[in-house]
């Protein structure tokens, strides 16, 4: 079976209704996996993407906060929806397709702006959200799965505008990258997008701050598109829609886009 997935961290589904018909219209991806849904799963305007042809979605939600959730054209059905970290927040949901492939939507904390866990209480919860998410990948073993959302960490390098000036920011601290590919490595997953894309500067989210945000392109690769090393060679296509962030009232965050042969 052959599809195609997306992720966008949409910052208000309610808000954005009208930019998810747009990408759903546009480039009609078979599974929109949302972050930051900002809504009660019930007030999640689904009429609308059910008639664009999304007639499955597994969620959770909370009013005004957080939020994931998995719009399809293919029957899928939930399988887990994990707290990480014991925080009660909305922030996975996971579900598997009838080829038996399970997709993973994550909103990792976001961690505040001060990288220290002893003055940041946000920064703690990032790090014990990541280390438990390891811990979870490595005690239930991970197959046929891919794992896609705001990771909000950009690990590379090159998934920065700056390298050196943002050493000390978080999302691209060397604390959080080390989390990140500690539980990439616990569930043996493969980047997928670097697999596609080895090379580059490769971006997903530009601030609201900048004022031309495209021309000053200060941005994060902090959206990722992941599977585990069984499937991930049946991954291909990947590509960031980085015009989504110019449509008008946009998120910060563009969505990422992969294919899979499965």
């Amino acid at each position: 079976m052959a599809f195609t997935l997306a992720t966008w961290n949409i910052n208000s589904v309610r808000l954005r209704e009208g930019l998810v018909c747009k990408l759903l219209s546009e480039e009609a991806p078979d599974v929109l996996c949302l972050q930051e849904c900002k809504s009660p799963v019930e007030k999640i305007p689904t009429e609308a993407f059910r008639a664009l042809g999304y007639t499955h979605m597994i969620a959770r939600g909370q009013k005004g906060y957080n939020g994931v959730a998995i719009l399809s054209k293919l029957p899928i059905t939930e399988v887990a929806a994990h707290d990480f970290a014991d925080l009660g927040h909305a922030r996975h949901v996971a579900g598997q397709l009838e080829n038996g492939v399970t997709i993973h939507n994550f909103y990792v904390p976001a961690g505040g702006d001060v990288p220290d866990r002893e003055v940041n209480e946000k920064f703690g919860q990032k790090l014990d959200y990541l280390t438990q998410m390891r811990d979870h990948f490595r005690a239930e073993g991970v197959k046929k799965a891919i794992l896609v959302g705001d990771l909000n960490i950009a690990p590379r390098e090159d998934d920065v505008w700056n390298h050196k000036q943002l050493l000390k920011i978080v999302s691209h601290t060397p604390i959080e990258v080390d989390h990140l590919n500690a539980a990439m490595e616990a569930g043996d997953w493969v980047d997928v997008t670097r697999q596609d894309i080895p090379e580059g500067q490769l971006y997903s989210w530009w601030s609201y701050r900048a004022r031309d945000w495209d021309a000053a392109d200060k941005g994060r690769r902090l959206d990722h598109v992941w599977a585990t090393s069984d499937i991930a060679a049946a991954g291909h296509s990947s590509r960031v829609l980085r015009a989504a962030r110019g449509w008008e009232q946009p998120s910060d965050h563009a969505p990422v886009f992969a294919s899979f042969d499965l």
